[in-house]
């Protein structure tokens, strides 16, 4: 699958119900647990990437009466994050669509600057970041969690379903994505000029039944959508019988008493001087 070359950022895994349902599971508490001890109210904090603010109105609350600024290159998430922080009632947030590589702030703007899943995506990572520390303040915060394809998995039968997870991965990649970014934000933090870089690690899990049947229908519905199923093959990244054989492991996956899967995500941290 030929890469993406260009510094436009885009987005591999589309918009389609499928995936808001995942985005929908994603909060301020449990996905950017690592960034809330730093918040104080009064701050400006800004959410480059926001999708549907599912994260951004508990971020919100965290800063208000400061002001908080969302911004996503899709107008139709900006719509559902605009509604989500209305129904909430945080005046405090307004939402932008936009290019998170061509900010419309000023400079030294925010406070604080936080992306979730989204270096991951944007071809270009030095742009981002570049944007990210121009809006931010001196002293300003910027935080940052992606995901790790390589360390995500789907148990038992992890040997059976790791050519699945390398499959997206190629896919990933082969649209100008980095499915390792988790791995390799502190480089990257370093390299923006960032100081006082700290990085960890976390998982979105899926453990309950009904998490379990969640995480097979999404997978179902996004991996296996017969659009992806085309481009995987029509590239070269896997072939149609493999896919059939990941559909079966999966099914075998949902039904194992003691399934259970992850999602690993790589988390940094950093002031700009």
């Amino acid at each position: 699958m030929p890469e993406q070359t260009t510094d436009e950022s885009s987005y591999t895994m589309g918009y389609g119900e499928d995936f808001l349902q995942l985005l929908n599971r994603r909060s301020a508490q449990t996905n950017a647990a690592m960034l809330l001890p730093h918040l104080e109210p009064g701050q400006r904090l800004l959410d480059f990437g926001c999708g549907p603010g599912t994260i951004s109105v508990g971020l919100a609350s965290a800063v208000e009466p400061g002001e908080f600024h969302g911004i996503d290159m899709e107008e139709s998430q900006i719509a559902i994050a605009r509604a989500a922080a209305s129904a909430g009632g945080h005046a405090n947030a307004t939402f932008h669509v936009g290019d998170v590589t061509k900010l419309p702030f000023a400079d030294d703007y925010f406070d604080v600057a936080f992306c979730h899943t989204v270096l991951t995506h944007v071809p270009v990572t030095a742009a981002a970041l570049s944007e990210a520390m121009r809006v931010l303040k001196p002293g300003g915060l910027l935080c940052s969690r992606e995901l790790i394809v390589s360390s995500s998995f789907l148990e038992p039968g992890e040997e059976k379903t790791r050519q699945a997870w390398n499959a997206f991965a190629m896919l990933l990649k082969g649209n100008g994505g980095h499915p390792e970014m988790g791995k390799e934000l502190k480089a990257h933090f370093l390299d923006a000029g960032l100081a006082n870089v700290r990085a960890s690690a976390s998982f979105d899990y899926f453990g309950t039944s009904q998490d379990i049947a969640f995480l097979f229908q999404f997978i179902l519905e996004w991996f296996h959508a017969p659009e992806v199923v085309e481009v995987a093959t029509k590239y070269g990244v896997a072939t149609r019988e493999q896919f059939a054989e990941w559909r079966q492991d999966l099914d075998e996956w949902r039904d194992e008493p003691g399934a259970f899967g992850t999602f690993a995500f790589g988390e940094c941290m950093g002031t700009k001087p």
